[in-house]
């Protein structure tokens, strides 16, 4: 008997895996790659919700828990995940030179906003009005990080490339068992697939569409992510990630000509040097209309759980939420009840 099923392995389902890992128990994963959202995730964490200024929930403790957390995968998978590099916040206007300064004195922002202008200059980037610099960030290479997990899981004989089939699970007093493997708890981590799941498909999870593109520019010098209505994240050899959009109502993984010609129109804003797309990409993001995770245990079913809705911070999210869902499971450590889905309890089961 293992301790863990795990339904997927995106960015939620890793986490937990090597959260369960670390605690010394045993995991069997399940994963059909049918969710893109993590591969194509920009990455990025920015302890600043820089269209309101205002702090990330529980910025701080996701930032320092990411930072152990991915640390530990580089040592144990010998390749370089995480990337830490400022954000600067392009400035449009004296008005907006003001606000920046506002916001670094509010409460809870002093540690993640410099007082201090950036005045660096870029090729192909007009900047009159300066930079502001949030502090702490940087990006997951989450695509690299994916190959390499699955690779290391595959050689471990813990992951089967699979679509999980519900109906073969069977729910016992004090376990589940699923084609012939009996584990104490299943973990879903499914992203938007949770829609299809029968346990926990009724929940309100929303997915949010997000196309990127990969542009090559040799003549940008950047050395930083800048950020306005989209952001330019520089990725080596005259590389850059451009994104995101968001798009509510297609739950598609196709990248589309309106996606490319919207985020077109915003680098354009921005840049004012030649570039050629290599790449566009497009996934759907596990968002929640209240802006927190869904985690927790089935009300019916003790040994079923979910990690889910982690939106367009799954980098931030994930290792916290894991941490929270394994100690709660395992220690009966409460949930914080603005991510537990007791908060939907309104909801048919």
């Amino acid at each position: 008997m293992v301790d863990y099923l795990i339904v997927g392995c995106g960015l939620a389902g890793i986490a937990f895996a090597e959260t369960a890992l670390l605690e010394n128990k045993s995991i069997q994963v399940f994963d059909n790659n049918s969710q893109q959202s993590s591969k194509v995730a920009g990455g990025l964490y920015n302890p600043v919700i820089l269209k309101r200024f205002s702090e990330v929930w529980k910025a701080q403790e996701q930032l320092d828990l990411l930072h152990s957390f991915y640390g530990n995968l580089e040592t144990k998978l010998s390749s370089k995940f995480n990337f830490e590099i400022p954000i600067y916040r392009k400035l449009f206007s004296v008005e907006e030179q003001n606000n920046w300064f506002l916001a670094t004195d509010k409460i809870g922002l002093a540690p993640f906003l410099s007082s201090k202008l950036v005045s660096k200059k870029y090729n192909g980037i007009d900047s009159p009005f300066n930079f502001g610099e949030v502090l702490q960030t940087g990006y997951v290479d989450t695509e690299s990080l994916l190959i390499s997990y699955h690779e290391y899981l595959k050689e471990k004989e813990w992951l089967a490339n699979d679509t999980f089939d519900y109906a073969a699970l069977e729910l016992k007093e004090e376990y589940v068992q699923y084609k012939g493997i009996q584990a104490k708890n299943i973990v879903f981590a499914e992203g938007y697939g949770m829609i299809s799941n029968p346990y926990f498909g009724h929940l309100p999870l929303d997915g949010t569409k997000g196309e990127l593109l990969i542009i090559k520019a040799p003549d940008l010098n950047l050395d930083a992510v800048i950020k306005t209505s989209v952001f330019v994240l520089p990725l080596g050899n005259d590389l850059y990630k451009v994104g995101a959009t968001y798009d509510w109502k297609d739950k598609t993984n196709q990248p589309t000509e309106e996606g490319k010609q919207e985020l077109l129109e915003n680098i354009k804003e921005i840049l004012h040097c030649d570039f050629e797309i290599v790449q566009h990409l497009a996934g759907v993001r596990p968002t929640v209309k209240d802006r927190r995770p869904m985690v927790g245990t089935h009300p019916n079913h003790k040994n079923v759980h979910l990690l889910n809705g982690l939106g367009t911070r799954g980098v931030m999210l994930g290792p916290v939420m894991a941490k929270e869902l394994f100690e709660n499971i395992e220690f009966r450590k409460p949930l914080d009840s603005s991510v537990d889905i007791k908060r939907f309890r309104k909801v048919q089961w």
